[in-house]
């Protein structure tokens, strides 16, 4: 079953897939750069795991750019 924008519906995605599915960032690569960086932010603390799960609700934090997750 697929969800409003043509993914799969599920119940957590993978922070990289987030943050290329959002566009806050152009390639996986460089989400995996960025992630383990420490550039990145999961409710208000660093993330280093660019496979963590996220939930509806959680918050990331990249760039300067605030998205609430919602897939």
């Amino acid at each position: 079953m697929t969800g409003e924008r043509g993914y799969p519906e599920q119940d957590t995605i993978d922070l990289q897939d987030f943050l290329k599915m959002r566009g806050m960032v152009e390639t996986g690569g460089e989400a995996k750069f960025r992630v383990q960086g420490g550039e990145v932010r999961l409710n208000g603390e660093i993330e280093t795991r660019r496979r963590k799960k996220l939930r509806r609700g959680d918050i990331v934090e990249y760039a300067g750019e605030r998205v609430r997750v919602d897939f």
